[in-house]
């Protein structure tokens, strides 16, 4: 009798302990950088706009949860996450293997490649022969960094790193950079389409392993149940029409999402 007693309320911790780790959600956090346009900026009276935005408040809605947006650069995202800051990161965050070691990831949002932008008729190319002597800036933290140190900073290129993507342009424009490493299509739509961008061109896409192109959402790593969720709202906004309405509105006929 005493055995199954013990028995029963070993049970009952085990039941309490999972219903304890069943986290329900009311209030999403997502850490965002404001500085990447056309995914993610400030508008003039400050408040949050762009692609991913609409796209985590869109998920948020169909979770029936609140959304909350939290500031930070970019290479503060995975220690936000892991110093729980945030539940979560959208902000073109890449989805690469050194990342998916220290956190997770929900299903794709959108995928992208990369590419240099520098001024008219500089004879620059997304060659790295082309580059060499020259310097070229990067946001910090972004896969793009990791290209510069690998490949760039071996090859003879100096490079620079920022805290955010305005800072870099800043320099490109002030004519202390020759060139800036980016996403492509927030180059050609954020910042060519800006006053500051007119002078200013695309390469080629870089062609390199070490710049995949799936953006996903960065998660705590283990937190299964958050994963769960925000692939749902993801699949729910491809299922309703809302994803397709989204891309459209941001990048017109362009089709960013891989399917994979």
């Amino acid at each position: 009798m005493k055995k199954a007693l013990l028995t029963l309320s070993a049970l009952a911790l085990c039941m309490a302990a999972g219903t304890a780790l069943a986290k329900e959600y009311k209030e999403l956090r997502f850490g965002v950088d404001p500085s990447y346009a056309p995914f993610e900026s400030k508008a003039a009276d400050g408040s949050l706009v762009g692609f991913d935005i609409d796209l985590g408040n869109a998920i948020c809605a169909e979770l029936k949860v609140k959304c909350k947006w939290v500031e930070s650069d970019f290479d503060g995202m995975i220690p936000g996450l892991k110093a729980k800051k945030f539940d979560g990161v959208i902000s073109s965050m890449t989805v690469t293997p050194a990342r998916e070691k220290v956190i997770d990831f929900s299903n794709e949002l959108f995928s992208g490649p990369t590419s240099y932008v520098f001024k008219k008729g500089s004879g620059l190319s997304e060659d790295t022969a082309s580059l060499k002597g020259k310097t070229v800036g990067y946001e910090q933290g972004t896969i793009q960094e990791a290209y510069a140190k690998a490949v760039l900073d071996k090859a003879g290129v100096k490079t620079q790193a920022y805290q955010n993507q305005d800072q870099v342009y800043a320099d490109l424009t002030s004519g202390r950079l020759d060139a800036s490493i980016q996403d492509m299509l927030q180059a050609e739509l954020g910042f060519l389409k800006s006053p500051q961008g007119a002078d200013y061109e695309v390469s080629k896409p870089v062609d390199s392993e070490l710049l995949p192109s799936k953006t996903a959402v960065g998660i705590a790593k283990g937190n299964k149940e958050l994963k769960a969720l925000l692939d749902k709202g993801i699949k729910a906004l491809h299922d309703d029409g809302t994803y397709a309405t989204l891309q459209k509105k941001h990048f017109g006929d362009l089709n960013l999402f891989s399917g994979k």
